[in-house]
């Protein structure tokens, strides 16, 4: 074998065949060799893992709002990649929302490309929009190398995405279907939305009677018999309804291409804990009762719940709304990129998981989601993308210490067990005050 550029050598490593002592070899931005710990493999460079160190693969993380170009002062690229790097998320897919103009036709895509180019520490991917009137621009999104189409079944919060009416919602999955793509839904029935109590005031139980459980099942059980009947693949997002995992199940087993994904702040937090006023915490759907969250983590451990991936949706504090602390006037949405993984990890062991299930929910299976197989795995040909992550370690989240643009976070103040140490991508190690290296990724890429 010609000289590796890389080897690491780690008494514990996660592998797509579980944790073992391994050396990993590293040649032109691929793994191309793994070996027991103590095979002699000779390299340019060799990096030695602590013993209190474990290599994970690189985190792939879904659903990550950049809203850059046209709301740049909420979050931009370089800030969302820095931040994504330093939290061991190697490989980001951006929503296609909340940027002006959104992605829902190729020029728009290419203005979103144009903006990412050169300022990615990481890799970075695209979803398309899919909104009323843009079903003649699917198949040139596609063609152009979205990984799939994202819709809502009620308001997005910002009017240049407008939510798909019921009426319109088959012929698109016909069409997505017909490509050979998927739609990802923001599933809350808004007539449920419309008829329920009206969001106002500090008090968080106001709040949570507004986005009701019942309008997520609703939306959800709508969603999958339209799947049924179009055979489309659907992947629902943000699923903080724990009502909705048994007819997930059932439409599974019934054959309905249906993925579920969760997030961090759905297994992290309680609605009886958040604070009055603390909008910090406001997303949608929101962060429901702790009973509500216990069941989530059994459909994680269970597999309904595919993956747990961030929702980052920041935004500039005034926009949060803390010095009234209205729940009804402030943006909904959680910025979380950079703690997913300690997040989720701290509260996986407490319930008995292991890191390879954390790696399953967090690098693998949002790779398999996105449809990249040379990414979330320590496997042979897989892009050389690391996370040495140190899981005993502990800290306190700072939101001031975060890369993400505006220091609002839910986490700020939280002690969380695992910290990031070191993040590589294609076998070089990613430093956020040296010039970006991330590249854009197109659907089929290598």
């Amino acid at each position: 074998m010609t000289e590796l550029d890389l080897v690491f050598r780690a008494r514990r490593v996660i592998t797509a065949y579980g944790e073992v002592d391994r050396c990993v070899g590293v040649k032109d931005g691929e793994i191309v060799v793994i070996e027991p710990y103590d095979y002699a493999l000779e390299a340019r460079e060799t990096v030695e893992l602590g013993e209190d160190e474990v290599l994970l693969p690189g985190l792939v993380d879904t659903h990550v709002h950049v809203n850059e170009p046209g709301r740049t002062e909420w979050e931009g690229f370089a800030s969302a990649t820095a931040a994504a790097a330093l939290g061991g998320v190697t490989t980001l897919i951006d929503m296609p929302l909340n940027s002006i103009p959104p992605t829902i036709d190729v020029a728009a895509l290419e203005v979103k490309r144009k903006a990412a180019e050169t300022q990615s520490h990481v890799d970075v991917g695209f979803w398309g929009g899919a909104v009323p009137g843009n079903e003649n621009e699917l198949r040139g999104l596609h063609d152009a190398g979205v990984f799939g189409f994202k819709c809502f079944l009620l308001h997005s919060g910002v009017d240049e995405f407008q939510p798909l009416p019921p009426e319109d919602l088959e012929g698109v999955l016909t069409r997505i279907a017909a490509m050979g793509s998927q739609l990802i839904v923001h599933a809350e029935d808004s007539d449920a939305i419309d008829r329920a109590e009206t969001p106002h005031g500090e008090l968080y139980e106001n709040f949570l009677a507004s986005r009701p459980r019942g309008a997520e099942n609703l939306a959800i059980a709508w969603l999958l018999e339209r799947a049924r009947w179009t055979g489309a693949r659907v992947h629902v997002l943000h699923l903080s309804s724990s009502d909705a995992l048994p007819m997930l199940a059932s439409a599974r087993r019934d054959g309905v291409h249906v993925t579920v994904e969760t997030c961090p702040h759905y297994l992290t937090f309680n609605a009886e804990e958040v604070p009055d006023g603390a909008t910090q915490f406001k997303c949608c759907p929101p962060i429901r009762e702790a009973e509500n969250r216990e069941l989530l983590w059994e459909g994680l451990g269970a597999g309904v719940i595919d993956i747990v991936v961030s929702d980052h949706s920041p935004c500039t504090a005034d926009l949060k709304h803390l010095d009234t602390g209205d729940f009804g006037t402030a943006w909904g949405g959680i910025a979380s990129l950079q703690v997913g993984l300690p997040a989720v990890w701290s509260g996986a062991r407490v319930r008995g998981h292991a890191l390879t299930d954390v790696v399953e929910w967090m690098a693998a299976g949002p790779a398999r989601l996105a449809g990249l197989p040379h990414k979330g795995a320590i496997a042979l040909g897989n892009d050389a993308d690391f996370c040495v992550f140190a899981p005993d370690a502990a800290f306190v989240v700072d939101a001031h210490r975060l890369a993400h643009r505006n220091p609002v976070t839910p986490y700020d103040g939280r002690a969380l067990s695992g910290v990031v140490r070191q993040t590589w991508l294609r076998g070089s190690r990613i430093d956020v005050s040296t010039p970006p290296r991330g590249r854009l990724l197109r659907r089929g890429d290598r």
